[in-house]
């Protein structure tokens, strides 16, 4: 499938307008009234220590292992030039990071919004590597996402400047169906869709500045973030 998009869906809840009831303070833990002694505190302060210290490692592993990744994919131009063995590494990397992904419904955050850079694919149907290199999309390419109007968009630069708007249906908290409906050829002239255009996508690691997702055809798809407020058209 060709870079499909997700975009998030929120609830929202409109409580009633119920008087607020004055509730008895009871504590966050109930426990039996205990005297702290000075040994007690140290080891609460240890204890807390150690916690800090854990969630600070957990986030320098995530760190390194995106550093990992970033650098890994640097030289293959977008998958252009990705080998095999290229690209297990990539995948292997790609999965120790979504075991750690920190946003577990990503279709429900806000972090989706925004236009996204494409930084490496396996799709084929995106890097025409089959075609000479003059004529394959050379310039960047980016995803656009709206998480309020479940709309995505595709954006290829040099040289088509090529552009697909699409509908997404959300089919859990990390996958949607994406359903293409008017494409732009050379950014100029609209085609609408003649509805066979769709696939489904899964967001399978979502942060600030990096999403991977991918494709029901098994294709891998790796963004940075470029800009948070970009708007897609209705």
């Amino acid at each position: 499938m060709a870079l499909s998009t997700t975009l998030s869906f929120k609830y929202i809840r409109i409580d009633s307008h119920n008087s607020i009831q004055q509730q008895p303070p009871y504590p966050l833990f109930s426990c039996s009234p205990q005297k702290l002694t000075l040994s007690d505190s140290g080891k609460w302060r240890n204890k807390v220590s150690f916690f800090e210290g854990f969630r600070s490692r957990g986030k320098r592993d995530v760190e390194s292992l995106k550093k990992e990744l970033l650098d890994t994919i640097e030289p293959l131009d977008r998958g252009a030039e990705a080998s095999a063995e290229d690209q297990q590494l990539v995948d292997q990397i790609a999965r120790k990071l979504e075991a750690v992904n920190p946003v577990m419904e990503p279709l429900k955050s806000d972090l989706l919004n925004g236009k996204w850079e494409l930084l490496y694919t396996t799709s084929q149907s995106l890097l025409q590597t089959q075609r000479p290199k003059l004529l394959r999309p050379n310039g960047k390419i980016y995803q656009a996402i709206n998480v309020d109007t479940l709309r995505a968009q595709n954006i290829e630069t040099w040289p088509f400047f090529n552009q697909a708007t699409a509908n997404l249906v959300p089919l859990n908290s990390r996958r949607v169906l994406v359903k293409f409906d008017f494409f732009k050829i050379a950014s100029l002239i609209p085609i609408k869709s003649p509805g066979s255009g769709r696939g489904q996508l899964e967001i399978t690691y979502l942060d600030q500045d990096l999403r991977i997702s991918r494709g029901n055809r098994g294709n891998l798809f790796i963004l940075k973030m470029v800009d948070p407020s970009y708007r897609v058209p209705l």
